[in-house]
């Protein structure tokens, strides 16, 4: 198994990469500009990344189906999630997307079935469908009126709970097969509260 820095004075990572079942994790430097399309796709090993805020792109599908991959923190120089880039990352359990995203891609989190709540910041203006279609494992997700959702983003999620502000104008029909729409005075500590209960469970 091996630990991969990927060296100075590189700026891109292509598809090099892909497929390499050895890799269990990554360091990239600060030389590197965007992680290309396929880049890491299919290292089913690979279980961490550290993502510097050099990289501003991270194409389709760079992360496609690394099981492995359990948390993954986008640096704030990233404003598009593109689409499929994490799609197939069933054991992925925390995504941190920061105040610079301003739109989530279609089916950029698609299949990861093992995430149980996602904060989207109010930067974020649009979330495509089948964004996060078949993440059975989601049980809250807090969704700022800033977003427009697009129908499916959320579809075959049956465990999970939508967050919205009182005055959110989406309307409870997007989020259809999901178990529930829940109206809060704040969905981002609303959100805080569904974390304890989900740490509390899992600690019985």
């Amino acid at each position: 198994m091996e630990k991969l820095i990927i060296p100075e004075p590189i700026t891109e990572i292509n598809d090099g990469y892909a497929g390499r079942e050895d890799i269990t994790s990554v360091v990239i430097l600060n030389s590197i500009t965007k992680i290309g399309m396929w880049a890491f796709s299919n290292c089913t090993s690979l279980a961490e990344i550290t993502i510097p805020n050099s990289v501003t792109e991270i194409e389709e599908f760079a992360f496609f189906c690394c099981e492995a991959l359990t948390s993954v923190t986008i640096p704030d120089s990233v404003t598009v999630i593109r689409q499929n880039v994490f799609e197939g990352c069933t054991g992925l359990k925390e995504i941190i997307i920061p105040n610079s995203v301003t739109e989530i891609e279609f089916m950029a989190f698609c299949d990861c079935k093992s995430l149980t709540t996602v904060n989207i910041p109010e930067s974020v203006t649009k979330i495509a469908g089948n964004a996060f279609e078949c993440c059975t494992g989601l049980k809250a997700v807090a969704i700022p009126d800033s977003v427009t959702v697009m129908e499916d983003a959320f579809i075959d999620c049956p465990n999970l709970t939508v967050l919205l502000s009182k005055d959110s104008k989406l309307q409870d029909d997007v989020f259809k097969g999901c178990k529930e729409v829940v109206r809060v005075d704040n969905p981002t500590e609303e959100l805080k509260t569904f974390k304890e209960n989900i740490l509390k469970a899992d600690k019985k």
